[in-house]
């Protein structure tokens, strides 16, 4: 099938970006976007033209690492689905597609559709972690953890940090994110002597980086690939008031 793109192009962070217009017409359906991607790169460079840069890794929706706006929608039409997992099936023949990079102050573009995600891993160096003194590998039974709560707790933690939440939110928050990383670990008995200090310090970095604030538009939720819940957010917000209240004992 053929398929017109309309791609945003932008050489760094410096200069200013256009949309640019290619037609791909040999469009098999079966391929993934990625694919078609790379067949579009191929072409470009036969022709001596500067290829499409885009973030991918695993190709198997895991890693977080691709993400594009597809029409509007991060990582496109499907429900729960990377952009690596989209497939070509999902458009029609003669379609056109705009494609541009995450659209957020805390994910500056470094060329064409990659961004810095960089914010994230922030986030994560600022509370998302335990610093339990371990040793040796622990007894996986030691420690009783009830099946509601490691259910609860695995949930968020499939979050994969691609970013595609605070792509879609109108205020570029990365509530969803921040509220899934914030639920994995305060779930958990593991995680229970940092949970106060846990959530003010990731929610304080968080501003830092220019993500905006929460108003519950639902937006995170619903793009999300691994189609984490809102729950995780009103946690946050629990966690946060607590944490902020106990403080001024």
């Amino acid at each position: 099938m053929r398929i017109v793109l309309h791609i945003w192009r932008q050489p760094n962070a410096g200069e200013k970006g256009r949309m640019v217009r290619y037609e791909a017409p040999n469009v098999n359906a079966h391929m993934s976007f990625l694919e078609m991607l790379d067949v579009l790169n191929e072409d470009l460079v036969a022709k001596g033209e500067e290829p499409i840069a885009f973030d991918h890794d695993c190709r198997e929706g895991i890693c977080g690492s691709c993400g594009s706006m597809v029409n509007g929608v991060a990582h496109g039409p499907a429900a729960g689905t990377t952009l690596c997992q989209l497939h070509m099936r999902k458009f029609h023949d003669g379609d056109e597609i705009y494609l541009e990079p995450w659209r957020a102050r805390a994910f500056p573009v470094v060329k064409d559709l990659v961004v810095d995600r960089s914010a994230l891993d922030r986030l994560i160096a600022a509370g998302g972690f335990i610093s339990v003194a371990t040793g040796s590998a622990p007894d996986g039974n030691a420690i009783l953890v009830s099946k509601e709560a490691a259910d609860r707790s695995m949930d968020a933690a499939a979050c994969i940090g691609c970013g595609a939440c605070v792509a879609m939110c109108p205020n570029a928050s990365a509530s969803l994110f921040l509220g899934a990383k914030i639920a994995h670990l305060g779930i958990l008995p593991q995680g229970q002597p940092e949970r106060d200090s846990r959530v003010v310090a990731m929610v304080a970095q968080a501003a830092a980086e220019g993500f905006g604030a929460c108003s519950n538009v639902g937006e995170c939720e619903a793009v999300c690939p691994k189609e984490i819940k809102l729950d995780v957010i009103a946690r946050m917000n629990r966690d946060f008031l607590h944490a902020k209240w106990v403080a001024r004992d």
